[in-house]
């Protein structure tokens, strides 16, 4: 049995492993265009390990997060990565997000969100003194890791497993031909009997080249940071973040303490100009223009289009992204924040304009498409390849 899975992230990665586990001495090779593995989403994100708090029960996000949870936790631990459980405050300011934080605590105890907990101020103060609020959720075993190195582990036990990880390689052409899958690539044609698409940012164009559906479709969110200065890092001990507003598509500004005690503050959510713009400058013309004119996109934008203007004026204007922190720690100024790198969301999006919200994968008989992996998808990396891998057996 020959595997190929496109996409040296993290979840690709986990998948290759899996693979090999479940078929020792099996050929699998792992497809990366980049030089290096976990370069974009794997590589540019918070580094939250989330307990499962947010997804709705019986969703494969709330089964696969847990389960990853555990997987991670574990998989750290064997290979010396720092894993750190922290806690997060999920934090009401008004009486209707208490009340959607009551809301919250039903769904994460539905989940088996461990050691869950809601709190009044004097409680909160106890746990993170620097931060205002009406009440607030403990979940004191969400943690933070260096996803990054988790993935270059992954890569380590891929090779030794006797996998292959082809790095610098890009895809250019996917064709199932009887019991084969072929694909051309930048590196001369590869054969394989199955093939599993991770390509993030890019899974959707792979999926169509493979005869998959062109929806949903990938649309790029870049998500701004600033850190605190390291005189101001001591203001947040863990994680600080909003009650999600069921109104908006994205969280919204919050705080997490990193694995390396850095403190960021974001992200925001605007539309990037190219699938890898993690830049204000960086566009891909060819790239966007497939995104404005995707009838999903333009149907997304007509519900939302408040929200991207202030997400925008956020972005210009460092104050009011300062503002937006300062909810939950007055002390924060503009002055405490530096510039920190960005992410690019690959978040994918059905033709009727709404935000696909669960983990979704399409299964046809030789390619797998992981057509939608957001958060938590780095925290369920392990438990979404067992997934994977289950069905493929």
């Amino acid at each position: 049995m020959s595997d190929v899975v496109v996409g040296g992230g993290i979840v690709g990665l986990a998948v290759a492993r899996q693979l090999l586990i479940q078929r020792p001495g099996s050929t699998v090779t792992v497809v990366e265009k980049e030089p290096a593995v976990g370069r974009h989403q794997t590589g540019h994100n918070s580094g939250v390990v989330h307990a499962g708090v947010y997804y709705p029960p019986g969703s494969l996000k709330a089964a696969l997060c847990r389960r990853g949870v555990a997987l991670l936790r574990e998989y750290t631990a064997e290979h010396g990565i720092a894993y750190r459980e922290l806690g997060k405050l999920i934090v009401a300011l008004d009486a209707d997000e208490e009340k959607r934080l009551g809301d919250l605590h039903e769904r994460a105890a539905a989940n088996g969100v461990p050691g869950i907990e809601l709190l009044g101020p004097s409680g909160m103060r106890d746990l993170e003194p620097h931060v205002h609020g009406r009440a607030a959720l403990h979940s004191p075993q969400t943690a933070v890791v260096d996803f990054g190195a988790v993935a270059r582990s992954l890569a380590d036990d891929v090779v030794r497993r006797g996998g292959q990880v082809r790095l610098g390689t890009a895809v250019r052409g996917i064709r199932q031909s009887g019991d084969k899958v072929r694909l051309g690539t930048s590196g001369g044609e590869i054969v394989a009997d199955r093939v599993v698409l991770c390509a993030g940012l890019h899974v959707d164009r792979l999926a169509v080249l493979a005869g998959g559906d062109p929806a949903p479709r990938i649309v790029p969110f870049r998500g701004e940071y600033y850190r605190l200065t390291p005189q101001r890092a001591d203001l947040v001990r863990g994680l600080v973040y909003p009650v999600p507003d069921p109104r908006y598509p994205f969280l919204g500004v919050h705080l997490t303490r990193r694995v390396d005690d850095t403190v960021d503050v974001g992200p925001n959510a605007l539309l990037a100009l190219a699938r890898e713009g993690y830049r204000h400058h960086d566009l891909h013309l060819p790239e966007l223009l497939g995104t404005l004119t995707y009838p999903g996109f333009v149907r997304m934008a007509r519900r939302h289009w408040r929200t991207g203007v202030s997400e925008l004026a956020g972005s210009l204007v460092k104050s009011r992204f300062a503002a937006a922190a300062r909810r939950y720690v007055p002390q924060l100024s503009a002055a405490d924040l530096l510039p920190a790198p960005a992410g690019v969301r690959a978040q994918a999006v059905d033709r009727d304009g709404s935000l696909v919200d669960d983990f979704r994968i399409e299964f046809s008989r030789r390619v797998v498409a992981i057509r939608n992996a957001p958060s938590p998808a780095a925290t369920s990396s392990l438990a979404i390849a067992e997934h994977i891998v289950a069905r493929l057996e």
